[in-house]
């Protein structure tokens, strides 16, 4: 009994240390099956939808789920800890020695007691370790203690780094392509700047955020349950429109270099897809067409009025059908498991832009110090507001 207490205990040592390795430590995806984190994950991401589901105004379901990503890194590292004790109080079960001062019997109860307050470097002194095992264990436990404390203190400022650069340039996107931000508006706002330079800028910009997002994203999984600050943005959303953008380019927008425009779909494509494996998203092929003819043909309007002309005919077509193809299925099986909407191709709706709103707006409108109506604010081209 007491070997197989002592096998039982080290494996289960060693495999809370490899797992808190892999999460922290190692900067690349793990494929194996069994991962302490990835079932963590898996299982109380199906228990907070189910909760999310009975949630029915928008805002207060997103605003729970914002919750999700920071709560489970705060009970992975308990879930951590736990495993840690559990398995240091089993091997002191199996190997050690230990008188009680108050003269009572050890139990088990006691022992988990003693690894918890070893683990932690209370040191109480009321359960002593007497034999030369038990007293190594100790030593061991308390130690291990000091590091794992180091890991949560290391650990949590640079998932919060990651994640601050990732909203940053989320945040930078809402005056380029509008909130939430689409593919067309984009091209629409910043397709027709003098030389190109500006949405050249901007595609750049996101080629090097798609990278750092792959990597962070990678490196630290919990990152993609992180929501984003406004409830109409998203990681994903804004990798999306991202793609929509460089796909309508890339198709033929007349008198548009597309080189930039491929380099940012090559880097935000490989992320859209790395990611869905990360999170085990499904394909479902009954995903709805997010671009319709409808949708098409209002995004050819929306950019002849700003000077562009999308190229037409079935080489076009099949040619944006095809990028398409490439990234759609892996972002919408995303949306789905992280419950995050994907923005449409085209915002019929016109709605202002996040940094247009604000809560004294009909205050200021109703003394007149407004300017245009909210309605007319929203008709007009982003330019037109500086």
């Amino acid at each position: 009994m007491h070997v197989f207490a002592t096998i039982a205990g080290a494996v289960l040592i060693v495999t809370v240390l490899l797992d808190a390795f892999e999460a922290v430590v190692l900067p690349r995806r793990v494929q194996r099956h069994f991962r302490i984190t990835a079932g963590f994950y898996r299982y109380t991401w199906i228990l907070w939808r189910k909760i999310t589901s009975y949630i029915q105004s928008a805002g207060r379901r997103e605003n729970f789920l914002a919750y999700f990503g920071p709560l489970s890194l705060i009970f992975l590292l308990m879930l951590w800890a736990m495993g840690l004790i559990l398995g240091f109080a089993i091997l002191q079960y199996g190997a050690g020695e230990h008188v009680q001062l108050s003269n009572e019997p050890i139990t088990f109860g006691s022992l988990l007691y003693h690894s918890g307050e070893t683990f932690f470097t209370l040191g109480y002194g009321d359960i002593v370790p007497t034999s030369h095992v038990s007293r190594f264990l100790a030593v061991m436990e308390a130690g291990m203690g000091f590091g794992f404390l180091g890991t949560v203190i290391g650990y949590l400022p640079t998932i919060y780094s990651s994640f601050s650069r990732r909203e940053l340039q989320i945040s930078l996107l809402d005056a380029h392509a509008g909130s939430p931000p689409t593919g067309a508006e984009l091209l629409a706002r910043l397709g027709n700047s003098p030389q190109q330079r500006l949405l050249d800028q901007v595609l750049r910009d996101w080629e090097r955020s798609a990278s750092e997002v792959l990597e962070s994203h990678i490196s630290y999984p919990p990152l993609v349950f992180f929501r984003s600050q406004h409830v109409n943005q998203s990681w994903l959303g804004a990798l999306t429109a991202i793609l929509d953008a460089a796909a309508l380019a890339i198709a033929g927008v007349d008198e548009l270099n597309t080189e930039q425009a491929k380099l940012t779909f090559a880097m935000s494509r490989h992320a859209v897809v790395d990611l869905a494996q990360v999170v085990y998203a499904q394909f479902d092929p009954g995903f709805p067409d997010r671009l319709g003819g409808q949708d098409l043909w209002q995004i050819r309007q929306n950019l002849a009025q700003r000077g562009l002309r999308l190229k037409e005919g079935p080489e076009f077509e099949e040619k944006l059908a095809s990028l398409r193809a490439m990234y759609e299925p892996y972002a919408q099986a995303l949306a789905r498991r992280l419950l995050i909407t994907l923005p449409p191709w085209v915002d019929s709706e016109k709605k202002r832009d996040n940094w247009q709103a604000g809560p004294w707006d009909r205050l200021v409108q109703a003394k007149g110090l407004a300017g245009p109506s909210p309605t007319a604010r929203r008709e007009q081209p982003v330019e037109e507001h500086f």
